[in-house]
């Protein structure tokens, strides 16, 4: 069986005195997580399935994450990451402000509570912030965190990409 695949965007800007990187991340909604902080928020990403092109789904998804259209830009690949969970993320990144004054996550329907009946509705995620990349690595899946390596890597290196890795 082929790994799921996945795709999505990672945003960094540069704020405050020193010239602090922070990166734009997404806590997951719905009840499994809503009580959940540390190791669970993500870089807004996506599936896509075998044709699909890596950077048209992390857009796509990006903007059904976030309800937000994906700053104007130059977007340069990150690299490719496996998962614990085999899960393969490719992701790019984008050096770009955004206002996430009008944030609203597309929604997703299931059964809550378990074997109850109700079917609820959830956004597909429930917040979304900034953060500098000391506090972005507790917060971030412990599985994403290379992408904010393979990031700091090519900020030291003076540029704003850095070469593309698998792991």
């Amino acid at each position: 069986m082929a790994a799921k695949m996945s795709a999505g965007l990672l945003l960094n800007r540069v704020r405050g005195p020193g010239s602090r990187v922070e990166v734009l991340l997404v806590h997951p909604g719905g009840p499994f997580w809503a009580r959940r902080d540390a190791g669970v928020w993500s870089i807004p990403k996506g599936e896509y399935g075998e044709g699909e092109e890596p950077l048209t789904v992390a857009r796509r998804e990006f903007e059904e994450e976030l309800g937000l259209q994906v700053p104007e830009g130059d977007i340069r690949p990150l690299g490719v990451v496996r998962q614990p969970s085999g899960k393969v993320v490719t992701a790019f990144t984008l050096r770009a402000d955004l206002d996430l004054t009008g944030f609203h996550s597309n929604s997703f329907a299931m059964e809550w509570p378990r074997a109850s009946g109700n079917l609820q509705t959830f956004p597909e995620v429930d917040k979304a912030r900034w953060f500098d990349l000391t506090e972005a690595r507790r917060r971030l899946l412990k599985g994403q965190v290379a992408f904010l390596d393979i990031l700091t890597n090519g900020l030291s290196q003076g540029g704003e990409r850095a070469p593309e890795t698998g792991q």
